[in-house]
């Protein structure tokens, strides 16, 4: 009889049976380890906060990691590669043609709690509903708007544009070559992870060193992984306020990339490692990590394929933050800004604020980047916009250029010049993501580190402080076209509605503003 044995654990894949020995498992490792089901997307196992490993366990919506195997014994599960193939093709063009996936990692998992909506049979006109249900997931991309236009638009006649000027696009703004169509949003961009060769060792950090096993599970079980927690304590930003009379002040806490595909690679002996950037730039937070590295190390020690991975909290604790600042601006370009110690942060910050003296210090804390969206200039430019009273046009390094504004109603309005627009749909969409993180900077997002040892406590994803979809205002965007060559036009969006949104909230002198 179907799912039986004590020894063993029998569920139905797609329409398929697939018998697991380990009856410890979670469902995410044998949708992925097992049967191979790759839009099911690791984010955050085992804090099942992010939903981009949902699936349908007898046509509900189910969080995958969290899932012991033995709990689905003789059940039907369904992913995004078992839909039927009309309602999977239905699902990428109605995102492809609104913008909703960028990197494509969250997406599988909210094409299968939409489908938990239609077995309802909840109107896709009901976009509150949708929102709703997205309270399960997260998407760092998009901003959560372009998301609902797909839910909207599903099962309609949609126009795709031309793939590859929305693929030029894409990598404008994101900073790596990204592949862009339907088949992104039911989780077939190439992740690294993804197309990694069967029968590959897994390491996972073990303190100093690896943990090297057959599984992942096994890893995880070797290093004596432990759940990480969110934490009650506050702790102040770590830089003191200047002395001084400044027409804005402003002082910043610790904040975390959070892009959802955790670091991985893989590296056959003797081999290239894979690249951490196969479908996203990960906002800059993976630019300088050294997994690859190790991957190809353990390969040739190993001489097997070995893939790295890292979980959530390993990517908290070790991965690069926004650098935090604290410093004062004057209406003429004048000031004086304080920013952790970072290589390439005080040229960052002179290519728009030329005027401004720059003090690097120590802080205790975990590593800074330059590279991450934004980092110092963009600060530097909502301050000087603060002391003079409004927005007007902030120029991003690149040239894109962008303004808001925030109406009574919260509604956040951006007109942006990125020369060529390529794609529209493509730009507009990285535009409202920006918008969304421009809006989070300011007013949720921190996490919590000990000014003492250094030491982060904010480890699971939903204690990051990302808005929410039910949380985040109707996102208007102008897309104003000129004649220059295509630049990026984003992150210039993503300064001028952190900009709008403190002139809004009065610009109090440390974000967040409302954690």
């Amino acid at each position: 009889m179907t799912g039986t044995s004590q020894d063993s654990v029998e569920i139905t894949v797609n329409g398929e049976a697939v018998v697991v020995a380990d009856t410890t498992a979670t469902l995410l490792d044998v949708l992925r380890g097992h049967a191979g089901m790759v839009s099911v997307k690791d984010g955050c196992s085992p804090q099942g906060q992010c939903g981009c490993c949902t699936v349908l366990v007898d046509g509900q919506p189910r969080v995958s990691c969290v899932t012991p195997i033995r709990r689905v014994r003789g059940r039907e599960v369904t992913t995004v590669e078992g839909l039927a193939p009309d309602v999977r093709a239905d699902w990428g063009e109605a995102f492809a043609a609104t913008g909703g996936s960028q990197c494509g990692f969250c997406t599988p998992g909210i094409v299968c709690r939409f489908e938990g909506l239609r077995a309802k049979e909840i109107s896709h006109d009901d976009r509150a509903k949708a929102a709703d249900a997205l309270l399960a997931h997260m998407c760092r991309c998009t901003g959560w708007q372009p998301v609902l236009d797909a839910w909207e638009v599903f099962g309609t006649p949609v126009t795709l544009g031309d793939a590859e000027a929305a693929a030029r696009r894409a990598e404008i703004e994101g900073g790596v070559a990204q592949s862009v169509g339907p088949h992104v949003a039911l989780g077939e961009g190439g992740f690294s992870d993804d197309i990694a060769p069967p029968g590959a060792l897994v390491a996972v950090p073990d303190g100093d060193g690896w943990a090297v096993a057959e599984t992942r599970a096994a890893a995880l079980a070797t290093a004596g992984k432990i759940q990480g927690r969110r934490t009650t304590a506050d702790y102040p930003p770590p830089i003191e306020l200047p002395e001084g009379d400044f027409d804005a002040m402003l002082r910043t806490t610790w904040t975390e990339p959070a892009y959802l595909e955790t670091d991985a690679s893989w590296c056959e002996p003797g081999g290239e490692p894979a690249s951490l950037l196969g479908n996203g730039g990960a906002f800059g937070g993976k630019l300088e990590s050294e997994i690859g590295e190790v991957a190809r190390r353990l390969a040739d020690e190993h001489g097997r394929p070995v893939r790295v991975l890292l979980a959530r909290e390993d990517v908290v604790r070790n991965g690069p933050k926004r650098p935090p600042i604290a410093g004062g601006m004057n209406a003429d370009g004048t000031g004086l800004l304080r920013v952790a110690r970072t290589p390439g942060i005080v040229v960052a910050i002179a290519r728009v604020a030329p005027d401004v003296t720059v003090e690097e210090v120590d802080v205790v804390g975990p590593p800074t980047s330059a590279a991450i969206r934004g980092a110092g200039w963009l600060e530097a430019a909502v301050l000087l916009a603060a002391a003079r009273g409004e927005v007007g046009w902030i120029t991003e390094p690149t040239g894109g250029e962008a303004t808001a504004s925030v109406a009574a109603d919260g509604t956040i309005r951006v007109q942006v010049r990125a020369g060529d627009p390529l794609d529209e749909t493509t730009l507009r969409s990285y535009c409202t993501g920006a918008a969304h993180m421009g809006l989070g900077l300011v007013r949720s997002e921190s996490i919590a580190v000990d000014p003492e040892t250094g030491e982060i406590h904010d480890l699971t994803i939903r204690s990051f402080g990302v808005v929410r979809a039910l949380d985040t205002p109707t996102i208007k965007i102008d897309v104003l076209v000129d004649e220059r060559p295509a630049v990026n036009g984003s992150d210039a969006v993503m300064a001028a509605v952190a900009a709008a949104v403190w002139l809004a909230d009065g610009t109090p002198t440390m974000w967040p503003t409302s954690p």
